[in-house]
């Protein structure tokens, strides 16, 4: 089962020794119609709507808050609300978020490269050193690690659920998961 969630921050339980745990706040959904273990769900993430969302809305009798449709497995059986049950038995998450966008980044930051010396009388520095080859190939192979575009990509991990609050629809799941708080992103339950 999957569930649109959003991430609220990091925090520790009060148990000894400490644990981090991430809160994850699932969103309110309706499921429009299911297919075979898929659905169309639709859930507000804030944005205007443009005239082809207001098109959606009009055929499943909508609210103007849910403004966003996405393809999800759920346990619903039939259109209405999001059936949250699995939540309450889940052992482990699958949580995907993106993580943060850092730009164009050198090489020590993006491979954590360890750069020249810091003394005196180089020009080493933070650069990256010898990258081509001599006479033959003569070009850079693929794959080499240079600078670049660093994060803003999708990334999955699984985390154990600490907790999971029925009434607030929070998660707390042990570790990190990526993006920044106020990030979107989907849980799936493994287990």
């Amino acid at each position: 089962m999957e569930y649109i969630v959003e991430k609220i921050g990091m925090s520790r339980t009060i148990t000894v020794p400490a644990k981090p745990v991430t809160l994850l706040r699932v969103l309110d959904a309706k499921v429009c119609e299911v297919n075979g273990g898929k659905a169309l769900v639709a859930y507000a993430n804030g944005k205007k709507m443009n005239k082809a969302i207001e098109g959606q809305q009009k055929k499943y009798n909508l609210s103007s808050e849910f403004n966003r449709f996405v393809t999800l497995e759920v346990a619903n059986t039939e259109a209405g609300d999001l059936d949250l049950a699995p939540l309450a038995e889940a052992k482990v998450v699958k949580s995907t978020f993106t993580t943060k966008g850092r730009g164009f980044q050198g090489g020590m930051k993006r491979w954590n490269f360890s750069g020249g010396p810091a003394s005196h009388g180089h020009r080493f520095g933070r650069r990256i050193g010898s990258v081509g080859m001599c006479e033959w190939p003569g070009r850079i192979m693929k794959g080499k690690k240079m600078p670049g575009q660093y994060g803003n990509v999708q990334n999955t991990v699984k985390n154990e659920i600490v907790s999971y609050d029925a009434e607030n629809k929070v998660i707390a799941v042990l570790g990190s998961v990526s993006g920044a708080n106020g990030t979107l992103g989907r849980v799936k339950v493994a287990k």
